[in-house]
């Protein structure tokens, strides 16, 4: 488990980049750090590994203040993935790479062949061992970043931006990857990101940052339905959650709660549809009937 009290942090020691943050992630979950640029969230994550000192302020991992653990025994428990994998990368080939941590950890080279075939094997990258760095796309290597990280099997992997640079297919491809460890390995995560979209498809709760500071948190439902907060955190709304925010203000639709996935959507508008007293309220035509085909143009 990982905890802050009261972090604070300044590059320059004049201006703030982090204040008074207090966050407790929980065993297991998928967090997302959610803000826009300049935030403060790249600098959060790496105060949770030891790679930034706090100005003021603590952070505890497994209840012990994070100052006291050696280097490495912070890194064999907490794993990040960098915003751009070449900031990670550096072997000749994805073998040497992923290898890499768990050659330091003193492993036999057929535990280190074993370990750096299966992790490969996880991230969809079993093909890949013998291919040079250099030869690989941009989403090969974030799947290399990645199973560098699992080699050492962390408790918590923090997540800078991953699915930054990535094609539309690449994004899904890599978020259902990390839900998949998440879910089914218990791995707890991180994710900083600026992506409104995906926050509400893949994490368990929702942290808001805007200019070093936690705003709100909670579950996505809870945290999306505050409409003033997002725009005031200079972010957006998920698209469905801003359609229904139109149609609840300009159509008045009454919807009972603000979708923010397809699955959502679709029940909340198939109750209105299905809403006798909907219909009467309002005086719409129910020509076009549930199940039935409707003219799209």
């Amino acid at each position: 488990m990982i905890k802050t009290e009261a972090l604070s942090f300044s590059y320059d020691g004049c201006t703030p980049a982090l204040r008074e943050i207090n966050l407790e992630l929980r065993d297991g979950e998928f967090l997302a750090l959610l803000g826009a640029n300049g935030c403060g969230k790249t600098t959060l994550l790496k105060h949770l590994n030891g790679l930034l000192k706090p100005s003021s302020g603590r952070v505890f991992l497994n209840g012990k203040e994070l100052r006291s653990y050696k280097d490495e025994e912070i890194f064999k428990q907490v794993g990040m993935v960098f915003q751009d994998p070449n900031d990670q990368l550096f072997g000749a080939t994805v073998r040497q790479d992923v290898a890499f941590g768990v050659v330091n950890m003193g492993l036999k080279p057929d535990e280190v062949a074993r370990t750096t075939d299966e992790v490969l094997q996880l991230v969809g990258g079993a093909g890949l061992p013998d291919k040079a760095i250099h030869t690989l796309s941009f989403g090969q290597k974030r799947r290399v970043a990645i199973a560098g990280v699992l080699a050492m099997a962390p408790k918590t992997i923090l997540l800078d931006e991953p699915t930054s640079s990535l094609d539309p297919r690449g994004v899904s491809s890599i978020m259902r990857l990390l839900r998949k460890l998440n879910k089914e390995s218990g791995t707890a995560m991180i994710m900083a990101t600026h992506d409104v979209e995906l926050v509400p498809l893949f994490s368990d709760r929702v942290v808001i940052m805007s200019n070093g500071r936690i705003i709100t948190e909670g579950p996505p439902g809870k945290v999306f339905a505050d409409i003033d907060m997002i725009r005031k955190a200079e972010l957006r709304l998920p698209r469905l959650a801003h359609l229904v925010e139109v149609l609840q203000k300009e159509d008045g639709l009454p919807f009972m709660s603000t979708p923010l996935t397809i699955g959502q959507a679709r029940r909340e508008l198939l109750s209105l549809l299905e809403s006798r007293s909907y219909q009467k309220a309002e005086g719409i035509s129910s020509h076009v009937r549930i199940g039935e085909p409707a003219d799209d143009t």
